[in-house]
């Protein structure tokens, strides 16, 4: 194999990694814009009452946040760790889904708010109309399940943090206080806090 086609392995492992980050922000943006916005409204009395998606269900929102940490928990974990985040963001992806279109047609939240507006238990909401902002934080959810189905499939062979970003194995203090051989070698190791006697 020649030196310009050893690079060719890496390409498509980054480049499916790039896919997965983007599709895992892309649908954070389209699930939490979607939360914020009025999914139902509708009148009590003489009011007009309307409830965000935030307020019918925070099960989107929330498995969207998971999503993100999931893709970030990409980098700090190899092997079976990679699978368990792809896992994840699967599950979180299909949830999102999942809560969204139970939503999408949902009345309870906007009948609770009418009551609260007419300070009667009880009250319902009339004229009730839904918007499509819950289909939105639908294909967020879909994205976000896609995103965790590459990790499962590729995550293996993306790249994953340097060994500068993990934790000491305490190894290098046994080599330096290994090669104490004088008296003098022995008390400046005992001075930096090393065992001059670990082998």
């Amino acid at each position: 194999m020649s030196a310009d086609q050893t690079p060719a392995p890496a390409a498509p492992s980054r480049r499916t990694l790039g896919v997965m980050l983007l599709l895992t922000v892309l649908s954070a943006v389209l699930v939490l814009t979607a939360v914020g916005r009025t999914w139902a409204e509708g009148r009590a009395g003489t009011l007009d009452v309307a409830v965000t998606g935030g307020r019918i269900s925070e099960l989107p929102g929330g498995l969207a946040l998971v999503g993100l940490a999931a893709a970030v928990a990409v980098f700090a974990v190899r092997g079976a760790g990679r699978l368990a985040v792809g896992a994840l963001t699967l599950l979180a992806g299909i949830g999102a889904a999942a809560a969204s279109v139970a939503g999408a047609g949902d009345t309870a939240a906007l009948d609770a708010e009418a009551a609260r507006k007419l300070a009667l238990t009880g009250s319902a909401a009339t004229g009730v109309s839904h918007t499509a902002w819950p289909w939105v934080a639908l294909v967020g959810g879909v994205l976000l399940a896609l995103a965790g189905l590459l990790t499962l499939r590729y995550g293996r062979r993306w790249p994953a943090m340097g060994s500068r970003y993990e934790a000491p194995t305490g190894k290098a203090p046994a080599r330096t206080a290994a090669k104490a051989e004088t008296p003098g070698d022995l008390w400046k190791a005992l001075d930096r806090g090393e065992d001059p006697t670990a082998v």
